[in-house]
């Protein structure tokens, strides 16, 4: 009897949601995590340094996951501090009967000890390896936590992970929660400046991932302080909204539905637009993984089945002959799957692609079921959406006649490149460098002034197709980005392999004026769109030709901006008093070969700026505005930015 009685009050514990020392779960050590940091936050550059925040804010995310906190604080601090606090449980601060020590230092202070482990204590959380608060606390050169809860305030410091005391109560309480404020190692880390605008976005997404839950973002680095709260209730149907805000939706009616299956929690929104773009953004537990996994395929297997049924349904299609396919079902949809999963299995270690089975299951049978009810409910939304995907089936069959037609006609010169690629000797793409420049003049100069073994030219006459306005059919029937495509040997679209690119340089060299910019930025509107490896792969760079060349006497020197101009010419100011010239470079084509050469092209003097993608989100986003069909938005933002553009070419 008294043994039932036992049972009976766990398991009164357990579904009360009691969090104690009992609740922590210690599976080994924390001595590895200084010596090899980056197995546990994958760098110790700038991703990793973030990565810290991150860790310490999925904590406080999962007590609101776990529905015990509503409020969270996120502080920059001078010193390089950060400072999270939440107003959920409190870590458990009684001794744990494993350590010995307080349950508060041994979640600080040990590897893989936490509440993450007890599924009673979270049936879902996020993180980035699993591994917690501690390495962050290894990773610091000073670390303090704070925690309220059974009526009094605890507390604890740490120096690179050792605590300097015993975990002490320093005042009396009512209220609950934990504040993390940590200092980054600068022994550890390259960089240990935070980035706002990379704290914000991040936080962005969770308070969109969290419905209802109040994030704020304060930076009291520098005065005026700054500050930024977030909370939506409409959780990632707020978020698709912020995503297709600049587009033209063609549904009335967002697709949403928010339902358990099998212990795995499916929450999906999407929508239609006007566009040709498509975005797909999956997380598990509130962690974003770029890569998809088995959730992404799970939702694109719903998509694609039910849509196909409806338009066989309404007699928009009439044999297997004309299904619709994957591609053109996604054409200009935007949408957000995230799952709640206990145990997900993920692939690689930092999370990028979800491995579990049991989430595809779920995610094609909550969204197959809600949107057949979601198009019996709202045909004309329906009906839009599968004209859309239609039109998207007759641009896919015209535009892969037009890549044959293109990629054929590369095959029957012999692979011969466009005539006016001027082409290195080397065969090694590893070592062989293009530079894509502006203009004949520009291209004369630069074919006369390279490395004739390793660097290869190709001019480009005027300004190519504005890609994000245009579908791959009509695009490559523009002479100049055919050039391109078949000079860089990788092909295009579904067709695109990167093993075959021949150039592991993509050198975007242009003028330094305003035509020069915007072409620059058509190209990188084509080679993010449609080239997106080259980018992904680190091959695309961008040349920063010289914008003056100052001179006294026979004294002279290129600079590369205003501020250095100033400087030089103050420099020589001090000396024989003769007069100074300075040349403003308008365009490459104003240098000749030697100048070109020595500033732009020759890699012991040359400056190149690697393009790389760190938000996809807020990069796509950009391009939408700047470089879409609607005015509206970009003229919004041009209004929003003029007081803070530098270097506006008069």
């Amino acid at each position: 009897m008294a043994k039932n009685e036992k049972n009976n009050s766990e398991e009164k514990v357990k579904k009360s949601g009691n969090y104690t020392a009992e609740n922590i779960h210690v599976l080994e050590g924390l001595d590895p995590v200084r010596k090899r940091p980056g197995m546990y936050i994958g760098s110790t550059g700038t991703e990793g340094l973030h990565h810290l925040i991150w860790e310490v804010v999925n904590n406080s995310i999962d007590e609101a996951m776990a529905g015990y906190a509503k409020n969270i604080r996120v502080e920059l601090l001078p010193d390089n501090k950060v400072a999270v606090t939440d107003d959920g449980r409190g870590i458990p601060v009684e001794i744990h009967k494993q350590t010995k020590k307080s349950a508060l230092e041994t979640v600080m202070t040990t590897l893989h000890a936490g509440g993450k482990f007890d599924s009673d204590t979270y049936k879902v959380s996020g993180g980035l390896h699993g591994v917690g608060v501690s390495v962050v606390c290894a990773l610091s050169t000073w670390m303090k936590a704070e925690v309220w809860r059974d009526g009094g305030l605890f507390e604890q410091e740490y120096k690179q992970g050792k605590p300097q005391y015993k975990v002490r109560k320093v005042g009396k309480s009512d209220k609950t929660g934990t504040r993390q404020t940590f200092q980054p190692d600068p022994e550890i880390f390259k960089i240990t400046e935070f980035d706002r605008k990379k704290v914000i976005d991040y936080i962005r997404y969770q308070a969109f991932l969290t419905k209802g839950i109040k994030i704020e973002v304060i930076d009291s680095r520098q005065a005026p302080v700054y500050y930024h709260g977030f909370q939506f209730d409409g959780g990632i149907l707020s978020f698709i909204k912020y995503l297709s805000e600049t587009s033209r939706q063609l549904q009335d009616q967002l697709f949403y539905v928010d339902k358990e299956f099998e212990k795995v929690g499916v929450e999906t929104a999407f929508v239609f637009n006007d566009e040709l773009e498509t975005q797909e953004l999956g997380f598990t537990n509130n962690i974003y993984t770029p890569d998809g996994g088995t959730h992404i395929t799970g939702f694109r297997s719903a998509l694609t089945r039910v849509l196909n049924d409806f338009a066989k349904k309404e007699g928009y299609l009439k044999g297997a002959e004309d299904n619709l396919t994957g591609d053109d079902v996604r054409e200009g949809l935007t949408a957000v799957v995230s799952v709640k999963i206990s145990e997900p299995q993920f692939e690689g270690q930092t999370k990028a692609k979800l491995g579990s089975t049991e989430a595809r299951t779920a995610v094609e049978s909550v969204v197959g079921e809600a949107l057949k009810d979601f198009l019996e409910r709202f045909p004309s939304d329906g009906k839009r959406v599968i004209e859309k995907c239609i039109l998207a089936a007759k641009a896919r069959k015209a535009a892969k006649a037009a890549r044959e037609t293109v990629l054929r006609k590369g095959v029957l010169d012999g692979l011969t490149l466009p005539g006016k690629l001027a082409d290195c000797s080397s065969r090694k793409a590893e070592e062989s460098e293009l530079f894509i420049v502006e203009g004949d003049s520009a291209g004369g100069s630069a074919k006369q002034g390279r490395d004739r073994r390793t660097q290869a030219i190709l001019p480009l006459r005027g300004k190519i197709l504005n890609v994000e306005k245009s579908r791959i059919d009509k695009m490559l029937l523009n002479k100049e980005i055919k050039s391109l495509v078949v000079a860089l040997g990788t092909a295009i679209a579904e067709s695109f392999d990167i093993s075959k690119i021949r150039y592991h340089k993509v050198v975007l060299m242009t003028d330094a004026d305003v035509d020069g910019a915007h072409i620059r930025t058509l190209l990188l509107t084509l080679f993010y769109r449609y080239l997106p490896q080259v980018i992904q792969n680190g091959y695309l760079y961008i040349a920063q030709p010289p914008l003056y060349r100052v001179q006294k006497g026979k004294e002279f020197k290129y600079v590369y901006s205003d501020m250095e101009k100033e400087k030089t010419v103050k420099e020589m100011s001090k000396k024989v008093d003769e007069k100074i010239n300075i040349q403003r470079y308008k365009g490459l084509g104003e240098m000749n070969p030697e100048q070109l050469w020595e500033t732009t092209m020759n890699p012991e003097n040359r400056v190149l700026k690697k393009v790389n993608i760190e938000d996809a989100v807020t990069a796509d986003k950009m391009f939408d505005i700047l470089m879409g069909e609607d005015v509206d938005p970009r003229k919004n933002f041009i209004q929003a930015h003029a007081l803070s553009v530098k270097n506006l070419d008069v």
